[in-house]
């Protein structure tokens, strides 16, 4: 299958390159590296590392990933599968594979790699963040019937499907947005465990109070706002 990676990245030309390396080249075409307005090396570095680089204006995670598929949307050949990640070296690309093999072997439309079900390291994830993604988790349990353990950011998604729930989050709520709109139309969705490991630098949304709160609120807006 034609699998497409989106990475949406501001400000991480310490990681970037070592997520792109450590991509298994085997599995993808295109590796795009959404640069949302950095203002270091991240979009040299990840040219540099073999990335297609396109630029992000608007600010926010969403519109970075917004970004990505309209470039995708615009190649000769669309892909079949498509890949998030982040651009922090907190996930572990080289686990691509267990993210691919769901949609490949059993046609899911959605994979999320859970990191809660996975290898969770010390100081990876801020206790907010834990929190945050079991209440979230169990509110969309209660409410749309499917059963999440994570918001993680490492996911796949066949195209098709991707295209079918009309993406429009811009920043904190991407994520979450994906999981209830594949709820809401009754996509084949499942987990697969994950590990995650701290972060190079500083996090822009759980690294502050601002963004945090900021994160949480959205979260939950999405959450009641598509009912």
């Amino acid at each position: 299958m034609t699998v497409d990676v989106i990475i949406p990245a501001y400000n991480e030309e310490l990681a970037i390159g070592l997520v792109i390396d450590d991509i298994p080249k085997n599995l993808v075409r295109n590796i795009v590296v959404c640069n949302n307005n950095s203002t270091d090396g991240t979009k040299q570095i990840a040219n540099n590392h073999g990335a297609i680089v396109v630029d992000a204006y608007t600010p926010g995670y969403g519109s970075a990933c917004l970004e990505g598929i309209d470039y995708i949307n615009k190649l000769g050949k669309i892909p079949e599968i498509v890949v998030f990640l982040d651009g922090d070296y907190s996930d572990f690309p080289e686990e691509m594979s267990k993210i691919l093999a769901p949609i490949i072997d059993q046609n899911m439309d959605l994979v999320i790699g859970s990191r809660a079900l996975g290898n969770l390291e010390k100081g990876s994830m801020m206790p907010q963040q834990v929190f945050g993604n079991w209440l979230a988790t169990k509110l969309i349990k209660l409410i749309y019937g499917y059963t999440f353990t994570d918001l993680g950011p490492f996911r796949a998604i066949k195209y098709e499907s991707l295209m079918k729930l009309n993406m429009e989050d811009k920043n904190y709520g991407w994520t979450v947005e994906m999981q209830v709109k594949a709820a809401k139309m009754k996509l084949s969705c499942c987990e697969v465990p994950v590990s995650y490991k701290p972060r190079i630098g500083v996090s822009k949304v759980s690294g502050t109070v601002k963004g945090t709160i900021l994160a949480g609120y959205k979260i939950l807006w999405t959450i009641f706002k598509l009912l």
